[in-house]
């Protein structure tokens, strides 16, 4: 072995290795002057391994491997050839062979096959670079970040119910987002898994994008797509736990090797799934180098890591656990692990969105691992979510008995960076589509939507939801059929979409709604207690001192002459309401405020607004009256 190879086996063992990938699996090559793929394995407790495949006719005893060290097995063949499939025959101690996909294989077959396929990457050719260089200058907590959520295989289908290949829906959702006013698209995993049902959470191949939406060149030109029309790609991650497929990582040599040794800890007994060991070096590594995969192969611009609670706490859906060395309950690997992935990620690609889907009080989640934090950039604000369907789901004439759901998020909405997601986690599981969520009429469930979405698109932390919500969908999301468009042939339906169009749109052009999302400079009350009223009032500020002032009434009653405090004598112009006509409103329009002398708690100066039914208003500050009709 060369010192070189030494050296990277060698930090591959210590869980230093941020390209693992670049030394195993299977890789072109060249021996002794013949042309061929290299083939290497991490099997450290198995007996023998060999590979197997249509080159050598599937004959375990036709291409042996050798262990080179630190665990690592290799084998060169100059017959095998791009496409065709493969797996490693792994032979446990025991004697029992069990054929194994390659956990660094970069292409699988379809199924009901489960090999992998050879596959280089290499030769892809990009036109992403402009828009690269442009994210490389934007300082993200700063900018509009606007995720649309996207389950591949159902946003849209064939007329024959076939899935769109990854280049398909590129071409169709890239210049959808960009029109609706989308910064960025997020997929659920698109990664290699088995059951379709699991929407990809449950992976067997990390460094494998699914097979049932092509190959990896496609995905490569569905991101290349996407940059072309200015738009991000997030990818869902899964770091939490693997299934137990005998042909995937579960027991991969014959041992616990992947997942934990403790037959107390390693297995999520709710998901039926192992549970990595984040303590080892080569596991460390494996999940490191994936990530750094996917941003540097796929040009991938951020990674929501799913179900972080699940790893951060040993006690996490158990009755019984081992505590940590402390006698707690947090495990110390797993941190330790997010602080070394989230370094590595933005050592590596410093414009990268790291984004934790965490449901905890956890501290400090997206705090630097220096300062004692974990170092992610984004956090998802569950907490928020909760409080606001629970609250949105109420019958009007209740909700001031839940006031408090309103206005508690801003107690901590800078402890972190927050992200607010109506993901669909929220849109399953009878848990009703964000309309049926809407109490009342007809008219009144969409008034409710109008209303809500308007106060999510004003309130402090970056904004994403679930594909479909903007045009309201009556049924929960269905992964094995695409959404229903064709409710945008109902007025209702379109109206609601034109409205979170226009909605998206005023968000991207306003800094106020996003330039200071992590401080209170950003934000202040105008209007927090009137429980009786269901009313809140707010303003959003931008670094140059720009306000607007966002007005919702979240009863369908209307409010005339609603005195409140103001900042500023001006005039206060409604410019955005989703009482209009044009999205189904219900056509009270709001007038001009003027501000005027007195007294108002902490403010000199009150006004009258008119507020109409459930709705949401956002006033721009005029100094003069003869600039409203010069704007």
């Amino acid at each position: 072995m060369d010192k070189t190879l030494a050296a990277q086996l060698k930090a591959f063992q210590s869980g230093e290795s941020r390209r693992a990938f670049a030394i195993l699996g299977c890789h072109r090559a060249v021996r002794e002057e013949h042309a061929g793929y290299l083939f290497r394995v991490w099997a450290p407790n198995a007996k023998a391994v060999s590979v197997v495949g249509d080159f050598n006719f599937w004959n375990p005893e036709d291409l042996p491997m050798t262990m080179i060290g630190y665990g690592v097995w290799e084998a060169f063949s100059v017959y095998a050839q791009e496409g065709q499939a493969y797996k490693y025959a792994v032979t446990a101690q025991n004697g029992n062979t069990v054929m194994k996909m390659d956990p660094y294989g970069t292409q699988c077959c379809a199924l009901p096959e489960t090999s992998s396929r050879v596959c280089s990457l290499e030769g892809f050719v990009w036109h992403d670079a402009a828009y690269r260089r442009q994210v490389a200058k934007t300082k993200s907590l700063e900018s509009p970040l606007n995720i649309y959520e996207v389950h591949a295989g159902s946003w849209k289908r064939h007329e024959d119910g076939t899935h769109l290949n990854f280049v398909e829906l590129g071409r169709e959702l890239a210049p959808y987002c960009k029109d609706m006013g989308y910064t960025h698209i997020e997929l659920l995993p698109i990664m290699e898994h088995p059951y379709e049902p699991s929407w990809g959470y449950q992976v067997t191949g990390y460094y494998a994008p699914t097979h049932r939406f092509g190959t990896p060149q496609q995905l490569m030109e569905f991101v290349d797509i996407c940059h072309q029309n200015g738009l991000g790609v997030i990818l869902d991650w899964v770091p939490a736990h693997f299934p137990k497929d005998l042909y995937g990582l579960y027991e991969f040599d014959g041992t616990c090797c992947y997942e934990l040794q403790d037959p107390l800890m390693r297995e999520h007994a709710e998901w039926g799934t192992r549970i990595f060991d984040y303590g080892r070096g080569e596991v460390a590594s494996f999940l490191i180098s994936n990530v750094i995969f996917w941003l540097e192969q796929y040009h991938v611009d951020g990674i929501r890591v799913d179900a972080v609670a699940s790893m951060l706490y040993l006690d996490y859906n158990r009755r019984e656990y081992h505590p940590n060395r402390y006698g707690g309950k947090e495990n110390l690997e797993a941190i330790d692990f997010l602080r070394k992935l989230n370094a590595a990620a933005f050592e590596e690609f410093p414009s990268v969105l790291m984004i934790a889907e965490e449901s905890t009080a956890f501290p400090m989640i997206t705090k630097p691992g220096f300062d004692g934090g974990l170092g992610f950039l984004y956090k998802w604000n569950m907490g928020w979510m909760n409080d606001m369907l629970q609250y949105m789901s109420m019958d009007p004439l209740w909700r001031k008995g839940s006031h408090n759901n309103l206005t508690f998020t801003m107690t901590y909405a800078y402890s972190e960076n927050f992200i607010l997601p109506i993901s669909h986690d929220e849109v399953v599981y009878g848990k009703c589509s964000m309309l049926n969520k809407m109490p009342g009429s007809y008219d009144e469930k969409f008034a409710n939507l109008r209303t809500f979405y308007g106060f999510m698109a004003a309130h402090p932390g970056k904004k994403l939801s679930f594909m479909g919500n903007e045009f309201a969908q009556f049924d929960e999301w269905k992964y094995a059929s695409g959404l229903d468009w064709q409710l945008l042939g109902y007025e209702r339906h379109q109206q609601m979409q034109d409205f979170v169009k226009t909605l998206n749109h005023f968000y991207l052009d306003h800094p106020a709604f996003w330039q200071n999302d992590t401080d209170w400079t950003g934000f202040q009350w105008l209007q927090a207690d009137d429980r009786d009223n269901s009313v809140v009032a707010f303003r959003r500020v931008d670094r140059q001192g720009r306000d607007i002032v966002v007005v919702c009434n979240f009863c369908p009653v209307l409010r005339e002459g609603y005195q409140m405090g103001v900042p500023k004598p001006y005039w206060y112009e409604p410019v955005l309401t989703s009482s209009d006509p044009k999205f189904g409103g219900d056509g009270v329009m709001p007038t001009v405020a003027k501000g005027v002398k007195g007294d108002w708690g902490q403010f000199h100066y009150t006004t009258e607004f008119t507020i109409p039914p459930l709705s949401v208003t956002y006033y721009l500050p005029r100094r003069t009256r003869k600039a409203l009709k010069e704007k």
